[in-house]
């Protein structure tokens, strides 16, 4: 597979690249940023990488639009929902440092994946356990296990 260079994008961390300011920031500050919750703004900024509309990235990550429309009003996010943003930049840096690019990962992580029993990435990343079986599908792409 082709590999893309090594980025806030690339490590999986874009929100909380942003949010530290450093490229690789330590569990401890990883735990600190979400227990105070991204800025909003972290949360339109996934969006773009992920070019998807605002409400159905809220739709995936739980969110309600009456509380998305309070998130955007106080300009920032819950521990919980936090975790959830990290989650997704996660899964999309993995996706891209595997297809080489942000237009090849987007393309993997909103279509139907065999390995996936035929479920799209996105949708199945809403919780923890089913973006850790997308993390393993993406690593058996990566070492030729595909399945």
């Amino acid at each position: 597979m082709k590999r893309a260079k090594a980025s806030s994008i690339g490590q999986g961390l874009v929100a909380l690249h942003i949010a530290t300011k450093k490229p690789n920031p330590s569990p401890a500050t990883v735990i600190q940023v979400v227990q105070e919750g991204l800025d909003f703004a972290e949360l339109e900024s996934l969006r773009e990488q992920l070019d998807l509309p605002l409400d159905r990235l809220a739709s995936q990550l739980g969110l309600a639009r009456a509380t998305l429309h309070r998130r955007k009003a106080s300009g920032r996010l819950t521990s919980n929902e936090s975790d959830k943003v990290l989650r997704f930049a996660r899964l999309l840096g993995q996706a891209v440092q595997l297809f080489g690019g942000i237009e090849e990962a987007r393309q993997w992580l909103k279509a139907p994946q065999r390995g996936l029993g035929g479920a799209v990435p996105l949708d199945y990343a809403q919780t923890e356990t089913g973006a850790r079986e997308v993390e393993n599908l993406l690593g058996r792409i990566d070492y030729g296990v595909y399945s």
